[in-house]
């Protein structure tokens, strides 16, 4: 290859390079046209959106300051409203008060007028009652003259005369006096002896519960009777051999009796024959283990109770047999009334009693809780129950006090004590007042029976009912034989014939009813 050749080629190289950049210029330059024109378009289009934007946050702006400037303007016009009531108000009372004040101010001033007018009358009186009194003396002066001048008598011998007769009529007064202050303080003496008593009863409210020689113990079903019976009635003696109590099956449905006097022995006998039927097992030997399980748990009952009981009376120092004791009172009762809940009662009337008396209420309300300890055991020691309770509360330890209660709240001893007194006095109340005991069935059928009788013995009486326990009787009469006034003295006769024959407690209700019935057929 020659030289120009390669000087051409080299040329055209050159030639070709720069076209090429050239070319390559060209087509960057269009591009980057482009590019700007576009970035122009979108810049035009931002600044368009932003202005709208702009304009939107404005209008924006512009509700949210009207909305503002309107909720302000009505909240000032409510407060100024409200300023505007207060300030009516202010303007109202303020006027009432001036008001109030004129009319207190001429209520004064006539008042001030009218008291300047009774001092000036009450001037005039005096002076006039002054004269009147000069005039007195004056008078006076000129009876005591005359009358010396009848009578022959100096003033001073007159005066020795009028003194011995006002002494003797002094004397004879002050007898008089001195008679009725007598009589007085015995009937405050009663009235205040009275009211102690009945403060007494009133303070004290403990619930009886009537006990019976009874228990009844329901059974599931009648079945359930041959299985408490047992093969030729080996458990029922199984129970009466280990408890001391009767077993008592007999017609009455799904249900078997218990009897017995001792009401601890028939409370174990009871939850021993619940349990033995709800566990279903009943035989000899089971019926031994639930017994012996039964007395411990009633044992331990017994105890709580005494212990609670004490507590409750707020008493100390009390020995821990006689607690047990107190606590086995809850299974005896007297009449009809359950001794630890009248032993309670006792001890709280005994209190206030001694507190009525200013003396000492605590020892009092321990001999009042103790009285009938002897009651928890008489039935197994020789003696009466004072005796035995006298001799139990000595043996542990008791005050000699509360000893003398104990032993003679009967009122065995001829010597009597405050303390005894006061005992005896609060266990008549707690068992003389209406409902604390029982009388028996048969007497209270009785007490009815006799009542009615009564009542049907006098002429015109058609039938009788003994109604309210026996605290009211009514008297149906025949309406042609007794009239209304004859109605009247009937019941005044029927109620005295009751006073003279019949006790009871309380009082009783004597009703006559008259009635006449008319009846006729429409046909």
């Amino acid at each position: 290859m020659s030289f120009i050749n390669i000087l051409l080629l080299l040329i055209a190289s050159i030639v070709f390079c720069v076209l090429g950049f050239i070319a390559g210029w060209i087509v960057k330059r269009k591009t980057s046209e482009d590019k700007i024109s576009s970035a122009d378009t979108i810049a035009k289009k931002m600044i368009a959106d932003a202005e709208k934007l702009v304009e939107a946050k404005k209008k924006e702006v512009i509700i949210e300051a009207k909305e503002e400037l309107y909720k302000a303007k009505n909240q000032f016009e409510a407060e100024t409203k409200e300023r505007r009531i207060e300030i009516q108000n202010l303007e109202k009372r303020l006027v009432l008060r001036e008001e109030n004040i004129d009319k207190k101010v001429d209520f004064l001033e006539q008042k001030e007028k009218e008291r300047r007018t009774r001092e000036n009358e009450l001037l005039q009186k005096e002076k006039l009652l002054k004269d009147k009194d000069d005039q007195l003396n004056k008078m006076i002066e000129e009876g005591r003259v005359k009358l010396e001048k009848i009578s022959g008598l100096t003033t001073e011998s007159a005066k020795k005369m009028l003194l011995e007769m006002l002494e003797q009529q002094a004397r004879h007064d002050a007898a008089a006096i001195i008679k009725r202050i007598e009589d007085e303080a015995k009937e405050e003496a009663e009235k205040k002896a009275k009211k102690i008593i009945s403060l007494a009863i009133q303070r004290c409210a403990i619930d009886h519960t009537v006990e019976s020689t009874v228990s009844v113990v329901p059974l599931p079903n009648e079945e359930m009777k041959g299985r408490v019976i047992g093969r030729e009635g080996r458990n029922i003696r199984a129970i009466e051999a280990a408890t001391g109590i009767d077993v008592i099956v007999d017609d009455t449905p799904e249900a078997v009796v218990l009897s017995g006097f001792d009401m601890v022995r028939r409370e174990i006998a009871r939850i021993s024959l619940e349990r033995l039927i709800s566990d279903g097992r009943i035989h000899p030997t089971r019926i031994e283990e639930v017994i012996e399980r039964v007395k411990s748990e009633v044992e331990e009952k017994i105890k709580e109770t005494g212990e609670r009981t004490v507590l409750d009376m707020g008493l100390s120092g009390i020995h821990p047999e006689l607690v047990r004791l107190i606590g086995r009172l809850k299974y005896r009762t007297s009449y009809g009334q359950n001794i630890l809940q009248h032993s309670i009662e006792v001890a709280q009337i005994a209190g206030m009693l001694a507190g009525e008396l200013g003396l000492d209420a605590v020892m009092f309300k321990r001999a009042g809780l103790l009285h009938d300890i002897g009651k928890a055991l008489d039935h197994e020691i020789e003696g009466t129950h004072p005796q035995i309770g006298a001799d139990l509360v000595k043996k542990y330890k008791e005050s000699p006090r509360v000893i003398s209660a104990v032993g003679d709240h009967h009122g065995d001893d001829p010597v009597r004590t405050i303390d005894a007194i006061i005992i005896q006095a609060a266990d008549s109340i707690s068992g003389a007042r209406p409902g604390a005991r029982r009388e028996s069935l048969e007497t209270y059928i009785k007490r009815l029976e006799k009542l009615e009788n009564i009542a049907e013995s006098f002429t015109g009486v058609k039938k009788s009912f003994a109604i309210q326990a026996g605290r009211e009787i009514r008297i149906m009469v025949e309406h042609t034989e007794i009239n209304d006034p004859q109605a009247l003295q009937l019941a005044k006769d029927i109620a005295k014939r009751i006073e003279e024959e019949v006790e009871y407690p309380g009082q009783v209700k004597v009703t006559v009813i008259r009635e006449m019935r008319a009846s006729e057929y429409a046909k």
